[in-house]
């Protein structure tokens, strides 16, 4: 009998080489900042640290050279195996039916040099340490690997493509509506302020940041303070659609056949991300305030196997900023399966109170008493300050907490867990309740009082667990037997185990 020929090794691309001196870009640029802002002048320590820079690069392009040459892959009839290490030999195999999610990512140096990153994502791996990375493969040599590996795990089946999302720039419109509208402008400018500090530079004493605050501090503020909001917003709003630009270029999110989901995005950072049917475990509609404010959502997806929260964060974003409608549509689609018209049940009406008497405590009571303490020991203009603060801030807060109260939602729909909840981001998960591997009953000393107990679902996906606040105490063991039976049922024994929840307790299959 002929025995089959064994799987022969594979190395990586000769241009990783390249991709490992890529770091020398910011030290480099470092010099030449400095060079230009001192006239060309360079000191001795400039010298020094250029030295090191070729020190630097003789050691890493040989460390380089000989990651490159002990490096190599095969993929052999069950396992996936990678073999590394200079001067200790190591050797990983992965079983191919472990393998949940194959990510290619391109950086603007793989693009240029025409490379790209592989990374597996196995069941159950949460970190660098559950999946395989190979770093750099030819995009085409990439393609093959990946579908290669998704075809041998049974995702190779032929089917017709279903697309559920592409690019539609539309959606930039929603852009500005998220956080990056300001918050993006602070962690640029704080950036700036580090690199420029680090070469020795002190902003401050740049000849047009002191013409500028000369004429801001002799201008009338009631002109200088809008004008200068106005342009932290259009430098805010410019960022924002740049950065949606820059992840969102070319979207395409589709079912490539009956297993896999596959999404692909990006203009210099590229990304392709497949996630196999059964790692997939339900998807978040997400809606921040702002955005929610404007009528959008986005959708992520919960699914193992998408490294830690980091990584899960990046590969888990399904649509950008986009009508709710559609955002709906997209979540619809990837879990083939309807749920937004579900009604959900509503919560005990002293979740409501309780969400009152934590704003009024923590958000409008210590402001207001440190205004009235320093208006009695220093000016009475700060009395005014603080009644003037007291009330705003308690519209503010009951507002809020009357919004808060209203997403409170949870319900069940077919083979799904339903949770809505959240007001700063509202956010509405559907759960296969299959997924659920343990429920935890949480309640606080007032939360106790008040009857009320927070459930949260186990998942091996995603954020690892997902919360149900403030559920009335009586029926929460119930109710979270009924989603996932079998994990209470040893607590739900007697009546006294229905009508007192064993808090601070779980259970598994």
């Amino acid at each position: 009998m002929n025995t089959p020929a064994p799987a022969q090794w594979r190395s990586l691309d000769a241009r990783t080489l390249l991709v490992h001196c890529g770091w020398m870009a910011a030290p480099l640029g470092s010099l030449a900042l400095t060079a230009l802002a001192t006239g060309g002048r360079i000191e001795t320590g400039a010298w020094i640290t250029l030295a090191a820079i070729a020190v630097s690069f003789a050691v890493v392009t040989g460390v380089g050279l000989a990651r490159w040459v002990r490096t190599d892959y095969r993929i052999t009839d069950d396992s996936f195996d990678v073999r590394s290490g200079l001067f200790t030999r190591r050797l990983r195999t992965v079983p191919l039916h472990r393998i949940r999610t194959v990510d290619l990512t391109a950086s603007p140096l793989h693009r240029l040099l025409g490379v790209t990153v592989l990374r597996a994502g196995t069941a159950g791996s949460s970190g660098s340490r559950g999946e395989l990375v190979l770093e750099a493969l030819t995009v085409p040599a990439a393609r093959r690997l990946r579908a290669e590996l998704l075809t041998r795990t049974g995702a190779g089946a032929a089917a017709r493509d279903s697309v559920i999302a592409r690019a539609d720039w539309r959606r930039l419109r929603y852009a500005p509506l998220t956080f990056w509208v300001v918050g993006g402008v602070f962690v640029a400018a704080g950036s700036i302020y580090r690199v420029l500090d680090a070469i020795g530079i002190e902003p401050w004493q740049l000849p047009f940041i002191q013409d500028a605050f000369h004429q801001f501090g002799h201008s009338m503020l009631w002109l200088t303070v809008p004008a200068a909001l106005l342009a932290v917003l259009a430098l805010g709003t410019a960022g924002a659609l740049a950065l949606s630009v820059e992840n969102w270029w070319n979207l395409r999110l589709e079912w490539t056949d009956a297993h896999t989901l596959r999404v692909r995005r990006g203009l210099f950072t590229t990304r392709s991300v497949a996630i196999e049917r059964a790692r997939l475990r339900g998807v978040l509609l997400r809606e921040p305030l702002l955005l929610r404010a404007g009528g959008g959502a986005t959708v992520r997806a919960v699914a193992g196997g998408l490294g830690n929260r980091e990584e899960n964060r990046k590969r888990s974003s399904l649509l950008p900023p986009a009508p709710r409608t559609e955002a709906v549509r997209v979540a619809e689609g990837v879990l083939q399966h309807p749920f937004a018209s579900t009604q959900l049940t509503r919560h005990p009406k002293v979740a409501l109170r309780r969400r009152r008497m934590r704003g009024l405590l923590f958000a409008v009571l210590p402001p207001t008493a440190v205004l009235v303490g320093l208006g009695l020991a220093f000016t009475p203009v700060l009395l005014h300050c603080a009644w003037l603060f007291a009330s705003l801030s308690t519209l503010a807060v009951l507002w809020l907490a009357r919004d808060a109260y209203r997403n409170l939602g949870h319900g069940l729909q077919g083979p799904f867990l339903l949770v809505r909840s959240g007001t700063v981001s509202r956010d509405t998960l559907a759960l296969q309740r299959e997924a659920i591997v343990a429920w935890t009953l949480s309640s606080s000393p007032f939360a106790r009082r008040a009857g009320l107990v927070t459930l949260t679902a186990a998942v091996a996906a995603g954020e690892d667990g997902y919360r149900i606040p403030d559920l009335d105490a009586r029926e929460a063991p119930a109710f979270a037997a009924a989603a996932a039976p079998g994990i209470l049922d040893e607590f739900l024994a007697d009546t006294e185990a229905r009508t007192c929840p064993p808090f601070l307790r779980s259970g598994s299959r």
